[in-house]
């Protein structure tokens, strides 16, 4: 069983267009894909079922919570997001404020969305090695707009927190973890459906 992501390396001469990548994801809709900065493309294996059931019940709070506030839409982890950097990531799980995806034109949202979440949730599953997720977390902590981030390591019972220009925070074992007011009023995720 494939447990890490495989990395495609493309010659500079065969790089993909933006609309390129996408129509290639579309005809590989099965496939868990990214593409890095340097345009490098992974193919992530799927989750398995454990993680899947965990990385659900991260997504239906989030969206229970988001459905009330009003203020923002979440995503979940097959939605890709094109990076200022060039990079093409899908997040776990993500927010936005509805006032910047509004900004977005119709074509735009359809597409891998040129902006980058204000909240982003990895999940990292038993396969996964820790120090690319926490790369990921700091390119996505580079990005405009975006406000914080969480790297939850079940494996550790250990949750990352990743505020722009801040040193990452790490919790060890926490029963819950607040969304912080001032970005996610009111949120709270509840860690005994994760662990």
């Amino acid at each position: 069983m494939l447990s890490s992501p495989i990395v495609v390396l493309i010659p500079p001469s065969m790089q993909m267009t933006d609309e390129q990548f996408f129509e290639f994801c579309q005809v590989n809709r099965d496939l868990r894909i990214e593409r890095n900065k340097l345009g490098e493309i992974s193919i992530m294996p799927p989750t398995g079922s454990e993680t899947g059931n965990r990385n659900f019940n991260i997504a239906l709070q989030v969206g229970i919570w988001a459905e009330q506030d009003g203020t923002g839409i979440c995503f979940d982890s097959s939605t890709g997001f094109k990076l200022s950097t060039g990079a093409d990531r899908s997040p776990d799980v993500s927010w936005i404020k509805l006032e910047r995806w509004n900004t977005l034109s119709s074509e735009q949202q359809q597409r891998f969305a040129p902006i980058c979440p204000d909240f982003v949730i990895e999940l990292r599953s038993a396969s996964d090695n820790l120090q690319p997720l926490k790369e990921k977390m700091e390119e996505y902590m580079r990005e405009p707009g975006i406000q914080l981030g969480w790297l939850i390591d079940r494996k550790n019972r250990r949750v990352y927190i990743y505020r722009p220009g801040q040193p990452e925070e790490c919790l060890e074992n926490p029963d819950k973890i607040s969304g912080d007011d001032r970005i996610l009023p009111g949120f709270v995720l509840n860690t005994s459906k994760v662990w």
